[in-house]
């Protein structure tokens, strides 16, 4: 992150602060029925229109890459960030905050859309929208879809499709609506299409027939915040498909200046199905008969800057206690390239979406086309990842950080390209050191991950030395921290692959990448002790514990890859210096209750850096290693004593009395939410920081959700669960619905890219652990081992996996929802003490032959030869135990 502007005011006033005593108490007093209360499976979290709840929900409701469109709490799209705006963040503005201390101005970088969330209703810019006409023998009934309308709303918060109840007792018909982008894993040219799809399924409440007509209207789009009347008029036109009717928006113009602008080009709403009735020119307010009724011309034009609304409706007849379902599909089409990233050559050519679609229209035509498989498939992979037993806030949380890929934080060109902001429009480049934090894209959708370590960081991004330019070309140095993180994830984009092609035809450039980042270690000693800028924004001198341990765990992967590459030579290498690195870190970088920053042997602690005190991040390698199976680096125990300093000094039930205290970070907690601290003075020194005071110590005394995911993550991982579903509870209630966009994780903007992070703690709730071109799967439950269900992905395809302990038999299921799997070993673990004596392994009732290993509780299932699991099928494995 870069942050100049703020860190003016901040350097001035830190220069002034005394040193404050720390304070953050030891002993948390957290209820132990509510800690229990985490583990519970419950329900998917429902947001309410009587709790008044529905105000600023924002989920993603676009495909990937294809800018921001939020679906709101009562079912209406808002923002629009379709346009290819420059401007920074969601709501750009500045807000004021008081910090404890005096009033300071936030932007948006920030964090004012955590102090002033951006409220739906101030943010409309498109008119759009539902409703129904209900007709029973001589009643008539019409309702929009809208808060204001309805009694009682509830929206549940399944991302990556929400469904949102819409309840009145005096009203014939319900509706549950279905909402959101087409979006399945492992699918990354669908779940970019620039459309929203709407599944408005209706049901007759009373025992008497109903028939029931769905209105659907979109305002055209086209050139909206640019056009003037001298430049063109607005056109609306009906277009016939196969499968579908389609009312698209266009500006119509002989101007190639007005056609060049950020926000030329189609809007569209599309009724899958023939629709009953077709206008182009609706007046939906206010709502009555003629709304339904009657087909409009063909074509309706207007001038530039008169609204001109397209509407549709279909018919249902519901038999009493009947349903049926209504489906739509909004779509946009605006291919441009941002005039903020003209560095990239790839915008001249413009984006993806543009390369398969010439408009709108098409857009909806292609869904409607295709809408079984395509919707269906979301909904499957919905339904399949919340189908699990482990809580559903947990799942929620875990996943939902993925929308981002859902707004202009992220770009892909029309090359193919994958391109990504730290938050949206802010901080280019696909910064390494951010992006390194964030576990999800490289499982839910691998070829995008793939891309990004071959065209820019091995590509673009490379230097002749190996270094790895953090953010390709906006800048021109490495960044020490991200260049380990990006070698960690080639090994997880490794993992993620069917085969062995990608690790081979990057080996020489990964070989280089890895060298230069053991000639960091100027001593010889294993620890990384150059000093290079880091995700801080400063250049730390001495040896750094989490620089130190993330290197070591990048090392220790590309040991692993060379292994497997046969290039035995440099494999012994970088085992050498691994092996070494850890033996020292966990010698020198210790001070008997967590790792530390050890001062430079001549600058000493003059500049600015952690030293002894308890940094976020102090074992992030260790996380790291249990994403991509890399196993125990250093000292189990003094990990763990680290990870229960963090617990002990870092996290606070209430931030509070903490932020008041210690000024100058930026408010991404307030006071009254719980979180963990970035970095803390447990020992109460005096200029614990260094002795030049630099701007960048404000981040030392913020809440950053990516920081604070991949520690939970790791706390998962070392069996502190409690520690890990508190905090990761934590920042779910911080972004609970009352309060905030639940859908927005902010750090340097909005949708910060380093949240996705959140998925990590998921991969190590499960224990889950893959490597695609071995044919390796393996599972160890972090709780409910007994009974035990959860969603996965692999390389290739993506189901369930259930676990069940049944006396002295444990059953295993790995059921394939879509695509294939090819499997040679499956891992698991067995209860602690007990010998495995057989095991069975079927196929769709095909008798697998099998051996395995058992190393304590670990048990290795090896298959004769490599196996398929396609589409509908699943393995089964029976572990028989000794009595």
């Amino acid at each position: 992150m870069s942050l100049p502007g703020w860190a003016a005011g901040v350097k001035s006033f830190l220069a002034k602060t005394p040193l404050v005593l720390h304070n953050i108490p030891e002993d948390k007093q957290l209820d132990p029925a509510w800690v229990k209360s985490l583990y519970q499976r419950g329900n998917a979290t429902v947001y309410r229109k009587s709790r008044n709840e529905l105000r600023y929900i924002g989920m993603p409701a676009g495909g990937l890459h294809a800018g921001t469109v939020y679906l709101g709490g009562d079912g209406r799209l808002w923002l629009w960030g379709i346009y290819n705006d420059e401007r920074e963040g969601v709501d750009p503005k500045t807000v004021l905050w008081n910090d404890g201390t005096k009033e300071v101005k936030v932007r948006n970088r920030d964090g004012a859309c955590y102090v002033e969330p951006a409220i739906a209703d101030n943010k409309r810019v498109l008119e759009q929208g539902f409703a129904l006409r209900v007709r029973q023998g001589s009643k008539t009934w019409i309702r929009e879809f809208r808060e204001s309308e309805w009694p009682e709303i509830s929206f549940e918060a399944t991302y990556p499709v929400a469904r949102i109840h819409f309840r009145d007792p005096e009203f014939p018909v319900s509706v549950i609506m279905q909402a959101g982008a087409i979006f399945t894993p492992l699918d990354a040219r669908n779940a970019a299409l620039p459309a929203t799809v709407f599944s408005l399924e209706c049901s007759n409440n009373t025992a008497t027939p109903v028939a029931v007509e769905v209105l659907g209207w979109l305002e055209n789009g086209a050139s909206k915040v640019s056009a003037k009347n001298e430049d063109g008029e607005r056109q609306n036109e009906v277009i016939n498909h196969q499968h579908a009717t389609t009312v698209m928006g266009t500006f119509l113009t002989t101007s190639d200046e007005v056609k060049s602008r950020r926000d030329f080009g189609s809007t569209s709403i599309t009724c899958v199905g023939k629709a009953d009735r077709v206008h182009t020119a609706l007046e939906p307010w206010p709502l009555n008969d003629r709304c339904f009724e009657g087909h409009q011309p063909a074509v309706t034009k207007t001038t530039a800057q008169e609204k001109l609304v397209g509407g549709l409706v279909k018919s249902i007849r519901l038999a009493p206690k009947g349903k049926a379902a209504a489906d739509f599909v909004i779509s946009w089409h605006f291919d441009h390239p941002l005039a903020k990233l003209k560095k990239l050559e790839e915008t001249k050519t413009g984006y993806y979406y543009g390369t398969r679609f010439p408009n709108a229209a098409a857009v909806g035509e292609y869904i409607a086309a295709n809408f079984e498989r395509l919707h269906g498939q979301s909904i499957l992979w919905r339904d399949t990842y919340y189908d699990s037993t482990l809580p559903h806030w947990f799942l929620e949380r875990t996943f939902l950080n993925i929308g981002t890929l859902a707004t202009a934080n992220t770009y892909r060109f029309a090359n193919g390209r994958f391109w990504g902001w730290e938050g949206v429009n802010a901080c280019e480049g696909t910064c390494t050191h951010v992006w390194q934090y964030a576990q999800a894209m490289g499982r839910i959708f691998p070829e995008l991950e793939r891309d990004a370590r071959e065209r820019t960081d091995l590509g673009i991004a490379m230097q002749p030395d190996g270094g790895i330019i953090f953010r390709a070309e906006y800048e021109s140095r490495p960044a020490i921290d991200g260049q380990a993180g990006t070698l960690l994830r080639i090994y997880r984009e490794h993992q993620l692959s069917t085969d062995n092609a990608f690790l081979q035809r990057n080996w020489d450039k990964i070989r280089k990448a890895a060298v230069f980042l053991m000639a960091q270690d100027k001593n010889g000693d294993g620890m990384t002790d150059t000093p290079m800028e880091n995700t801080l924004d400063a250049v730390w001198e001495g040896e750094i514990a989490w620089i130190v341990g993330l290197s070591i765990a990048a090392v220790r992967a590309c040991q692993k890859m060379a292994e497997e590459m046969g290039d035995s030579d440099f494999a012994a290498r970088c085992k050498t210096y691994a092996d070494k690195g850890g033996r020292n870190m966990a010698d020198l970088l210790f001070n008997g209750e967590y790792f530390i920053h050890r001062p430079d042997a001549i600058a000493g602690r003059k500049k600015l850096g952690s030293y002894n005190t308890c940094h976020i991040d102090q074992v992030y390698g260790q996380a790291w290693a249990w994403q991509v199976g890399l196993g125990r680096l250093w000292d189990k125990e003094k990990t763990m004593s680290a990870l229960r300093s963090l617990w002990k000094y870092n996290f606070a039930p209430d931030v509070g009395p903490y932020i008041q205290t210690h000024t100058g970070g930026r408010p991404y907690a307030l006071a009254g939410e719980g979180g963990m601290v970035m970095n803390t003075n447990p020992k109460n020194e005096p200029n614990p920081y260094g002795d030049e005071v630099t701007w960048q110590l404000g981040y030392f005394h913020e809440c950053m959700s990516g920081f604070e995911h991949q520690v939970a993550a790791h706390m998962m991982a070392e069996g502190m669960t409690d520690e890990a579903l508190v905090m990761t509870r934590a920042i779910h209630d911080r972004h609970h619905a009352a309060k905030r966009n639940p859908f927005n994780e902010i750090e340097c903007s909005d949708h910060y890219a380093r949240a996705m992070a959140s998925y990590g703690t998921f991969i190590t709730a499960c224990g889950f652990e893959y490597h695609g071109p071995k044919g390796y799967l393996h599972f160890a439950p972090r709780w409910q081992a007994e009974n035990f269900r959860a969603p996965f992905t692999t390389a290739a395809g993506w189901g369930t996996y259930v676990q069940q302990r049944k006396g002295n038999v444990q059953h295993h299921a790995v059921i394939l929802k879509y695509g294939e799997l090819q499997l040679q070993e499956l891992g698991v673990e067995g209860a602690p003490g007990r010998r495995l004596q057989s095991v069975t392994v079927m196929v769709e009732g095909r008798l697998i032959p099998a051996t395995f290993e058992q190393e304590d509780k670990g048990i290795r299932i090896t298959l004769k030869s490599r196996t398929t699991i396609s589409t509908g099928q699943q393995l089964k494995a029976t572990l028989n135990f000794i009595a």
